[in-house]
């Protein structure tokens, strides 16, 4: 359980999430993938990174129930260690060095969000959704995210609603390249890192500092705006009235945290 990194081919670091059962990732585990990300990028072997998941879905997000320990403790440190360790997760991947292409299977929310959305490439299976559902967890963010993956009327119908889009939507609107079986995922993730790591490695790192440097939104300041909205909600109590709803409300089998 963790954060891992792998080599498969020359020139490739596949960066692993896996956090049982749904990858809804504590504190720690935001600043371990910020960790490994930066670390593979910053390694001169590597031209391109994968970032992949084990287990039933890409990421879930935060882990609500270590926020309600600490709430319930009158304390707010996993809340400011959520948002600083989230910041910093989805920095490192649109910060990494070289390419990041994200193989996103079944369910990708939340904080999941931030991460392919900060991604350079994104491969889906056919079975991945891609969602924001803040509003009905007591939360705010990533909108930042999600409007670089659909256009802005529809990031914000599906933020508005927690509604999600399909891997095959989000292929029509160009934001991921490939929508494959899930058996195939991360073969197809890994055979377009082969591809992008056959480019001449200070020339791939010099392609993706320009292709930031003329990015129209800063997405750390960007991102950062919206968290102060987050503090604002639970510091006025709305954040707690909805989770705590949330948290007796029954779920389906790929909720956030079963």
């Amino acid at each position: 359980m963790g954060v891992s990194t792998s080599g498969p081919d020359r020139g490739i670091a596949v960066v692993t999430v896996d956090f049982p059962p749904v990858n809804a990732l504590p504190v720690q585990g935001w600043y371990d993938l910020a960790d490994a990300v930066r670390a593979a990028g910053r390694d001169p072997a590597v031209r391109c990174v994968v970032l992949a998941a084990a287990g039933r879905g890409f990421n879930a997000g935060v882990d609500i129930k270590e926020m309600q320990r600490d709430t319930a403790a009158g304390h707010h440190t996993a809340l400011i260690g959520a948002n600083r360790g989230c910041a910093e997760a989805f920095a490192a991947v649109y910060e990494c060095e070289v390419p990041v292409v994200a193989a996103v299977h079944g369910f990708c929310l939340g904080g999941g969000i931030g991460l392919a959305g900060n991604a350079d490439v994104v491969v889906a299976s056919e079975d991945a959704t891609f969602g924001l559902p803040e509003l009905d967890r007591g939360a705010l963010g990533a909108a930042t995210h999600l409007a670089r993956l659909v256009p802005q009327h529809l990031m914000r119908a599906l933020y508005y609603t927690s509604r999600t889009a399909t891997a095959a939507e989000l292929h029509a609107h160009g934001s991921v390249w490939k929508v494959v079986p899930r058996d195939e995922l991360l073969e197809s993730a890994v055979e377009l890192a082969r591809e992008i790591a056959r480019k001449d490695g200070s020339l791939i790192r010099l392609a993706k500092a320009a292709i930031n440097g003329i990015d129209p939104v800063d997405v750390r300041r960007s991102y950062r705006f919206e968290q102060g909205f987050t503090f604002e909600a639970n510091l006025s109590g709305v954040a707690d009235r909805v989770r705590d709803a949330f948290g007796r409300a029954p779920r389906a089998a790929d909720s956030e945290e079963d």
